[in-house]
């Protein structure tokens, strides 16, 4: 995992959810309400159990705060309906 390094100021913040039991509908409605309330989807990760090719839970990363430089909100990933 790599972290970048933020300027002091820099008012980003992140938001993690653990969405379990994993399923289409589970991770759909997550997506939906945290977009809803203005946080931007960043990554999905799985976390899998040995055995089984279902995901046993996975976690949304969620940003929000300032733009990139050189981005205004409608380019910010995450920010588009797209």
């Amino acid at each position: 995992m790599s972290l970048r390094a933020l300027p002091r100021g820099d008012e980003t913040t992140y938001k993690v959810v653990e969405v379990s039991p994993v399923s289409d509908e589970t991770l759909e409605a997550a997506l939906n309400r945290w977009t809803a309330d203005g946080w931007g989807f960043e990554s999905l990760h799985f976390v899998m159990r040995e055995g089984s090719h279902r995901p046993a839970l996975a976690y949304l990363f969620f940003v929000q705060g300032p733009p990139e430089q050189g981005q205004g909100p409608a380019t910010r990933r995450g920010a588009t309906d797209a």
